[in-house]
């Protein structure tokens, strides 16, 4: 049996936590976080701070990504459709049309 405490909680997971409530959010970043950083610092063409903490790194990380468009969602089927006039599936052979398909009109 659960407790009140644990129920109001369950909704929130680990994962969710802001980087300024980490436990280990002083120690120095990971090097996957400076590999990624350092990668989006050089696309939207701003200093790299090697110095950052883990907890500023995923911060920083997320400020760079909505710079660089990096992160974010794919587009939809539609929305490629829409933009380009042909979707994105048809120039990747999504509905590919052999010869003798137009051999026969």
């Amino acid at each position: 049996m659960t407790d009140k405490k644990t129920q109001q909680m369950s909704d929130q997971s680990n994962t969710e936590k802001r980087p300024e409530d980490w436990t280990t959010g002083d120690e120095a970043m990971t090097g996957a976080q400076r590999s990624y950083l350092k990668t989006l610092s050089e696309e939207a063409k701003v200093d790299f701070d090697e110095n950052l903490t883990k907890a500023q790194a995923s911060m920083r990380i997320d400020e760079l990504q909505q710079t660089t468009g990096r992160g974010q969602p794919r587009k939809s089927e539609e929305q490629r459709t829409s933009e380009s006039g042909q979707a994105e599936g048809d120039a990747h052979g999504g509905n590919f049309r052999g010869v003798s398909d137009f051999a026969e009109r």
